[in-house]
């Protein structure tokens, strides 16, 4: 029996909480409250956190104290993200270099909490938030599940990579009482993983749907192709970009609308679109963003452009305009809906392409990422082509840590993904060619059946 989502809401999550000494839901409610809110007072908090931000890297952090006294800023006078223009850039490199000096002492937010991600640019990479950072984080990201039709306290259905099954008394117990969550496996998109999913689907009822848009795609064409229908309150798709013929799918299979979501790993959720699906709402209570001219100017309204993000939470490893490595381009006019936060209109910069497995199965680039780069040691970055289903060419460039046993077992990660018969060929190189619009795809199929132009 389906514990009633009510009590979910009202008593187990607040006691999890308070068990955790977590402030996800003080920070969604406070966010759920000031949502449509005055853009003056919005303005006022964002232009004081930015300050406390850039006060606090600048005095904890060697790596920003360096280049916050070589750019000649004083962090006390700081007051938008203009008074920051002088500040270069801060670069995944920078990060892969400089991690130690990046890291703030006596932050004051509690452990630090590590997260390593290959990101839609397929480079390895260590980052580091301080507990109630994430906690925030959390509370920003349930806020916009809402949008999507969606209300606190529902059951999940996930469509990703590398499902974590709790190993734990701990864990087992969250699953049952709080999370209440089913998982679809999307190395393992197949008929019978589907129709499985669909099973627990009828016995857990949930009530969101979340996952990578095009696996969500996927999902939806087998479903209508089995006559199985599925029916959530919302549909949230993220990690990849959204594509027009995409959304119309998933909304007539799950009679839906979907909801648009942006963010990466590094921090968290940037923008999102509202009930209103005119644009996505930029998360500008915790992040400051700006999309740049290639000469570091910023772009006007409907001009393309780079997406540079500066976390207004992390204050155990600040980012200060961090360049996410994706394009996207801001709106001219504000969502109809009143919230008062900016809009992009469309994120240009991230495309994911699935492979084909020996059996005609599809298997999403960015979950072999997941599970092979972010997970063996030594790989700093790679890039899977394929030109038969029974070939594989994977460049790879090799960092610290990297041996026969890294390559041995991405072999074997591959194989196990796309099929026992596949031939494997690595290729060392040192980089990886970069596409016209300054980032590479992780991932390229360029077999009949495959999204090579996805």
């Amino acid at each position: 029996m389906r514990i009633p989502d009510v009590l979910v809401a009202k008593v187990f999550e607040p006691l999890w909480d308070l068990y955790e000494g977590s402030e996800r839901l003080r920070v969604y409610r406070k966010l759920r409250r000031r949502q449509f809110g005055p853009r003056a007072e919005l303005e006022t908090r964002r232009s004081a956190r930015l300050r406390i931000v850039a006060a606090h890297a600048a005095a904890r952090s060697p790596f920003w104290r360096a280049r916050f006294a070589k750019a000649g800023i004083d962090p006390a006078q700081v007051r938008g993200i203009a008074d920051l223009a002088s500040l270069p850039l801060l670069t995944k490199a920078d990060v892969r270099e400089h991690l130690d000096d990046l890291i703030a002492p006596g932050h004051g937010g509690g452990e630090l909490v590590a997260a390593r991600t290959g990101g839609s640019t397929g480079t390895a990479l260590l980052v580091y938030c301080d507990r109630r950072g994430v906690q925030r984080r959390a509370g920003a990201a349930l806020l916009a599940d809402t949008w999507s039709g969606w209300r606190l306290g529902g059951p999940v259905a996930a469509v990703w990579g590398n499902p974590h099954a709790p190993s734990t008394w701990k864990g087992r117990l969250r699953r049952l009482l709080k999370d209440r969550s089913i998982q679809l496996d999307t190395m393992k998109l197949d008929g019978p993983a589907v129709e499985e999913f669909a099973d627990r689907w009828r016995s857990l009822r949930p009530t969101l749907l979340y996952g990578h848009a095009h696996s969500i795609y996927l999902l939806a064409t087998m479903l209508r192709e089995r006559g199985i229908r599925l029916r959530p309150e919302g549909v949230v798709a993220t990690s990849m970009m959204l594509l027009d013929h995409e959304r119309k799918v998933i909304e007539e299979v799950f009679d839906v609308p979907a909801t648009n979501r942006y963010g990466c790993e590094e921090v968290s959720l940037i923008a999102c679109e509202c009930e209103r699906h005119a644009g996505l709402h930029l998360n500008e209570e915790h992040v400051w963003v700006e999309v740049l001219r290639d000469d570091g100017s910023p772009c006007a309204p409907g001009e393309d452009g780079r997406i540079v993000v500066t976390d207004l939470t992390n204050f155990g490893m600040p980012m200060l305009r961090y360049e996410v490595g994706d394009r996207g381009v801001l709106a001219a006019e504000p969502c109809p809906c009143g919230r008062p936060t900016a809009l992009l209109a469309a994120v240009t910069g991230r495309v994911a392409d699935f492979l084909v497995a020996e059996d005609g199965s599809r298997v999403a680039g960015i979950s072999l990422i997941e599970n092979t780069l972010t997970r063996l040691p030594g790989l700093e970055q790679m890039q899977i082509v394929q030109t038969r289903r029974d070939v594989v060419d994977v460049n790879l460039v090799e960092g610290e840590g990297y041996a026969g046993d890294t390559e041995r077992d991405l072999v074997a990660a591959l194989r196990d993904a796309l099929g026992a018969g596949v031939d494997v060929r690595l290729h060392p190189v040192d980089a990886i060619a970069r596409e016209p619009s300054g980032k590479y795809r992780f991932s390229i199929c360029r077999i009949a059946g495959g999204d090579s132009d996805v």
